[in-house]
């Protein structure tokens, strides 16, 4: 009898230890489950600043929130100052500038999005198709005043430029002007739609947009023989480009890293080139 108890007493003991090992196994699997759950990202960033940089962070955004749609991603404009001064102040996750940050703004951490294009715009009915760097700097500094100067009918040119603070304006002034002031009669613009909705409603002015705001409206003239095209700035053989720079006060880490790594894999880099900008290298 002692040893029948004693057997019935083991029997018992290993069915709950096979039964306990069931139960921890599947206790198992929920917390395998609730790590999935806690390791799928959450939370909001804010990208703040240049208006040429808004629409590809607003497409890229869009695509990682349906990846991610726990995360929520606001997009502002502002122009780059705007962007340089969010990112070092800290209201915002990310700044965007679409030019380089100037000696005084060095310190930030600089993500390289892409390359952008700055096209010099004319209205459609406007016969000129080509200008020198030297002739769009004449323009807008009002040493060049009528279209005749430069093959084109008689008529006075009317300069349209962006507001102060702009990441377009910068970059012209700086790969155009070499950094000397637009004229100051310029007639200004605070959007790259809203230069483009101006020139192609007045036959004698000129402007200039980022490469991703061209559309039908304006004309797009050739620079140095070159066309505003990503090949040629690939190539180099376009000069007037400039970067599109992603900035944050601190090494990026968690959600801002994780949008980073999106913005350089393979998906992001198509969405970039299938907006007309060039991929960064």
């Amino acid at each position: 009898m002692m040893f029948t108890k004693k057997k019935s007493f083991i029997v018992g003991l290993m069915i709950c230890v096979v039964s306990l090992a069931v139960i921890v196994s599947g206790c198992g699997g929920n917390q395998d489950d609730a790590e999935q759950i806690g390791d799928a990202l959450t939370g909001s960033i804010t990208i703040a600043g240049s208006t040429s940089v808004q629409p590809l962070s607003e497409v890229l955004a869009e695509k990682f929130m349906e990846v991610h749609p726990n995360v929520r991603i606001n997009v502002q404009g502002g122009g780059s100052t705007a962007g340089v001064q969010a990112a070092t102040t800290g209201t915002a996750e990310i700044g965007a500038s679409s030019r380089e940050l100037k000696e005084s703004e060095k310190g930030l951490n600089e993500f390289v999005v892409c390359k952008d294009g700055i096209a010099i715009v004319v209205s459609p009915e406007n016969k000129v198709t080509d200008l020198t760097l030297e002739q769009v700097k004449k323009i807008y500094l009002g040493e060049i005043k009528n279209w005749q100067e430069v093959g084109g009918n008689d008529a006075e040119i009317h300069v349209v430029s962006r507001e102060e603070g702009s990441g377009t304006r910068g970059a012209f002034e700086e790969l155009v002007m070499e950094k000397e002031a637009v004229i100051d009669t310029a007639t200004i613009q605070n959007s790259t739609g809203a230069v483009a909705t101006y020139v192609a409603s007045d036959e004698n002015s000129m402007g200039y947009v980022s490469l991703t705001g061209l559309g039908d409206r304006v004309k797009a003239i050739t620079v140095e023989g070159a066309e505003a095209t990503t090949e040629a700035i690939k190539d180099g053989s376009y000069k007037v480009a400039r970067p599109f720079l992603y900035l944050t006060k601190e090494e990026p880490g968690g959600l801002v890293k994780d949008y980073f790594d999106f913005v350089a894999s393979e998906e992001g880099t198509k969405i970039i080139e299938e907006e007309g900008l060039v991929a960064a290298q």
